[in-house]
């Protein structure tokens, strides 16, 4: 276990330990003054105080015991071999009505016990539970106004990370552009000798999975320097200004380490663009402040780099990202081919794989996946081999794994109708049947009408390359393919259902980025409507919100009578690949491929 897990157990252990002193100082008050009530109440022997007065007038009363600070007396009675009880209202009065009575002559033995330490408790508990409370409470707010031992720390007293650029795969690029970085931290002293400043900051951003962490900790282990982890959304807590006292902490453990490096994963938590200072916003506000003033607050002697990881660098303030704050910014993007084979190279070490298996034919097959989800799909390969009992991972675990992760879990065990499998056959024979007649998108690999995850049905295609631009054709091709499953089910079954709602909703997001995004339209041309205010759009014309829809609609109208027009020219392969699916219901490539030839 690491120092710092050992720290945030013993902080746990303690805060449990308060909160179990706290609750057992009330559960015993409780319990004491429920038996003391309870005593009383059921107590057959009490004698009211005005009966009392009555018997020390007749002279009846032989010994009244008191105890200091009670107003509970017990009283003997002559000829009378039990005791009772009685309670006066003011011990006081009572002593002096007793004293007087004895000087009338009755005699009465009057004695005073000091008070028990058992009937002091509840005092005592009822005057330190307080304190103990606040007590509690402020060690709570102490503990969490630090860096929270949130902050993971690589360095001497620990280990430093063992990941290194070995262990990095598919960002050759990025690397060599990390390298540099690693020479800063390493041999500082040539660079200043230049007269070169050391960066502050490097700013990492791409998609979810891509690495961003992974080349962040790579980055540490080459240099073989502490290396400070801490999320964005630790900083933010709901006590104000704990946000700036925890990056003020953070800063301060980074100087005592230096040379050191200082990663903020999910920076956008907290360095997203300021706005008013209203509510919630000012607590970010400070936070985002503070962090800029300690990124300006480094002196050339300080080699501390923060790294900082996001996926949205558009919400970024502008005043984080100039030159001085983060010096550099680096996309980290999805491999390609070569990075992908690389990256299943990686993740397949300590996997017994077959000897069938191709890994270039997985990563051509793969184009778009990120690192994160290569390494997923072998460990879902490895989880199926298992459970199929096979003694080596084989290709079909993982074709299996890499349709379990994109499309969902195959569900065999549900009953479907004729009427509805008919649906589903006709429904991806149409998608598969337009998508080969159109030469921009890519070649049917398998049609299945088994229901996958939300799917019914589901027609894969082969994404053996990766591309970086996609033109107009391709798009509007793409949208007759996606319309291709509601064009069959109206021409063959002269109805339509909601299992188009998926293709429906993807297709307009389509038509919608050509129109206001891409600049595709013909008639709007080349101009970017996303995301502008209402007023910014206006200036373009009073119904130009009526003329980008009429254009999406347009794009819509177009593909789906495209598909109609294909699938009618092509009606005897379309019943053909549905009775194959109605039949048999999976085609693969090769089988698809057949009916065509």
């Amino acid at each position: 276990m690491s120092q710092n897990d050992k720290e945030k157990n013993k902080d746990k252990k303690l805060l449990i330990i308060l909160g179990f002193v706290i609750i057992l100082l009330a559960i015993i008050t409780g319990i004491i003054f429920l038996y003391m009530n309870t005593s009383k109440e059921n107590d057959e022997n009490t004698l009211a105080y005005t009966d009392l007065i009555k018997e020390m007038s007749y002279g009846n009363i032989e010994k009244i015991e008191m105890t200091v600070g009670s107003t509970t007396v017990k009283v003997k009675m002559k000829n009378v071999e039990e005791e009772k009880t009685a309670i006066v209202p003011n011990t006081e009065s009572f002593m002096d009505l007793v004293q007087s009575k004895v000087a009338e002559g009755n005699e009465i033995e009057l004695i005073q016990k000091p008070k028990s330490i058992l009937a002091q408790i509840p005092s005592v508990i009822i005057s330190i539970l307080p304190t103990a409370i606040m007590l509690a409470l402020f060690i709570m707010i102490f503990k969490m106004q630090g860096l929270g031992e949130k902050g993971k720390v690589y360095d001497d007293t620990e280990r430093k990370t063992k990941v290194t650029f070995d262990d990095v795969a598919g960002l050759d690029e990025e690397k060599a552009e990390l390298v540099e970085i690693v020479d800063f931290l390493k041999r500082p002293e040539k660079f200043v000798k230049m007269g070169a400043k050391i960066p502050k900051g490097v700013l990492l951003y791409g998609k979810p999975g891509t690495g961003k962490t992974l080349i962040a900790k790579a980055i540490a282990g080459e240099a073989d320097v502490p290396f400070i982890s801490m999320s964005g959304s630790e900083f933010i807590e709901m006590f104000a200004g704990l946000g700036a006292s925890r990056v003020r902490k953070l800063f301060e453990k980074a100087r005592k380490l230096a040379p050191c490096i200082v990663f903020i994963d999910e920076i956008d938590a907290i360095g997203s663009r300021r706005t008013s200072n209203s509510g919630a916003e000012t607590e970010n506000n400070q936070t985002l402040n503070q962090l800029l003033v300690e990124m300006d607050g480094f002196s050339s002697e300080e080699t501390i780099i923060v790294l900082a990881a996001t996926n949205r660098p558009e919400m970024l303030d502008k005043a984080l990202l100039r030159p001085g704050r983060f010096d550099r910014q680096i996309t980290i993007p999805n491999p390609d081919l070569k990075g992908r084979l690389e990256i299943l190279k990686i993740h397949s070490k300590d996997k017994k794989l077959s000897e069938d298996i191709n890994l270039e034919s997985i990563a051509e097959d793969t184009a778009g996946f990120t690192g994160a989800e290569l390494a997923n799909i072998l460990n879902e390969a490895a989880i199926i081999a298992t459970k199929m009992k096979h003694e080596d991972i084989e290709n079909q675990d993982v074709e299996e794994a890499i349709k379990k992760v994109t499309v969902g879990l195959e569900k065999r065990q549900r009953v479907i109708s004729d009427k509805d499998k008919k649906l589903t056959a006709y429904h991806e024979a149409g998608h598969a049947v337009v998508s080969r007649y159109l030469p921009t998108q890519s070649n049917v690999k398998e049609v299945s009408i088994i229901p996958r995850g939300v799917a019914g049905g589901y027609t894969m295609y082969k994404s053996d390359e990766d591309k970086y631009y996609i033109s107009k054709t391709e798009m509007q091709e793409k949208l007759i393919a996606l319309l291709g499953g509601r064009a069959a089910e109206k021409l063959v079954l002269d109805d339509i259902s909601t299992g188009a709602s998926n293709d429906i909703e993807v297709a307009t997001k389509i038509a919608r980025d050509m129109v206001t995004k891409y600049g595709m339209s013909d008639n709007l041309g080349p101009i970017d409507f996303q995301g502008k205010e209402a007023y910014e759009i206006q200036m373009f014309g009073e119904n130009i919100g009526d003329k980008i829809g009429q254009e999406v609609k347009m794009l819509i109208d177009t593909a789906y009578n495209d598909a109609q027009t294909l699938l009618k020219e092509h009606r005897d392969k379309l019943d053909a690949i549905a009775n194959v699916l109605l039949e048999k219901e999976k085609i693969n490539e090769q089988e698809f491929n057949k009916i065509f030839e």
